[in-house]
């Protein structure tokens, strides 16, 4: 009897803990729920992570090629000496490698100091073209006091093909800067696609050594000089944010790949030019050259000089001057001109520099109109 009892007791305690039928299959049910959810999200957790290394792979891809693209077609504004200058050989490339590290290997760096001039024109020229240099000295470059203000000149150089990148300066250059004290030469290849780099190198030399000047010019070679006319115009010129010449405005870009000026959508992607001031020559205040030259830090560089100085201009929000009278700087003639033309103007683009001598005595005997 005990026995029995004992074995009804075991019975009835084995049973309440028995789970029931219907409570296990909701476990189950449940443990099934739990696991699938899980592995989903742990599905959509791969499947997120996939994304975003693939993104980030195709976004660094894309950030490289557009950086290269940039070195490649459009210059840079960093420091990189591994970036090769634009020979007149590749007209095509459209490289310009400025900000870059220059130096003036033929200098004058106490003479502007020391003079004070009033103006100082800068002369870019070719460095085998030592005839254009010795003409302008006989011509407009002798006139050093005009109106009773200094004016001096400059005449600003780069390297020969076959001398550049080899450290040696020519002699005969040495020899004309010790009898003249007025050339300068730098480092950077002297070519037709490098005029920016010759351009930006002339605000860094009259930045760190003109320092009491009012004026610069900048002159090509192969122009007609009216000094004192200029000099007139200055006297009543604005001392600061000015550049005056023959300013053009609303030009539109050379999509023309025959031509001297084309530039492609990759380098300059607007339709028009700013207002810029023709290179043949312009003048401009000595407060500009150092804000020209931190705006190139921002301003991708072009081959074409005269556009990058108005686009540096454009992004210091410095507007042109136009000059007091519209015929006062003059691109080519198409005839010789007669009467007291000569007097009347700044500046006149020539042939060459025996033409440039010629039009001096024409000058010269104009002298009382």
């Amino acid at each position: 009897m005990i026995i029995r009892e004992k074995t009804l007791l075991k019975l009835k305690l084995s049973r309440r803990s028995e789970v029931p039928p219907c409570r296990k299959m909701l476990e189950s049910a449940f443990c099934r729920c739990e696991k699938t959810t899980w592995t989903r999200v742990k599905r959509r957790l791969r499947f997120l992570m996939l994304l975003l290394t693939l993104g980030l792979f195709l976004f660094t891809f894309y950030a490289s090629s557009l950086d290269m693209s940039w070195r490649l077609t459009a210059g840079h504004n960093t420091i990189n000496t591994s970036v090769p200058d634009v020979s007149a050989d590749a007209p095509v490339v459209y490289v310009v490698a400025y900000p870059n590290q220059y130096s003036i290997i033929v200098d004058e760096p106490l003479r502007c100091g020391q003079e004070k001039p009033f103006l100082v024109l800068m002369i870019p020229v070719a460095p085998d073209d030592r005839k254009a240099r010795d003409t302008i000295r006989d011509t407009w470059g002798k006139e050093t006091t005009v109106l009773g203000r200094e004016v001096s000149h400059y005449f600003l150089l780069g390297m020969n093909k076959g001398e550049h990148g080899t450290g040696n300066i020519n002699e005969q250059v040495l020899e004309e800067s010790r009898k003249h004290h007025d050339v300068l030469q730098s480092d950077f290849l002297d070519s037709y696609n490098n005029l920016t780099i010759k351009t930006m190198v002339m605000f860094e030399w009259l930045s760190s050594r003109c320092p009491n000047a009012s004026y610069a010019m900048k002159i090509d070679s192969d122009i007609f000089l009216n000094v004192r006319n200029l000099v007139n115009v200055l006297l009543t010129a604005p001392r600061r944010e000015y550049l005056s010449g023959l300013v053009v405005r609303d030009s539109p870009v050379l999509r023309d790949q025959t031509s001297k000026w084309f530039l492609p959508f990759s380098v300059f992607p607007e339709s028009y030019f700013p207002t810029y001031a023709q290179g043949l020559g312009y003048v401009f205040s000595l407060d500009l050259p150092k804000r020209i030259l931190e705006a190139s830090a921002h301003v991708k560089a072009v081959y074409i000089e005269d556009v990058y100085v108005g686009m540096c201009m454009m992004h210091l929000g410095i507007a042109l001057t136009d000059p007091p009278h519209g015929d006062l700087f003059r691109g080519e003639m198409h005839h010789e001109p007669s009467g007291c033309y000569w007097t009347s103007v700044i500046t006149t683009i020539l042939e060459n520099s025996d033409h440039l001598s010629r039009v001096w005595s024409v000058y010269q005997s104009q002298n009382g109109c």
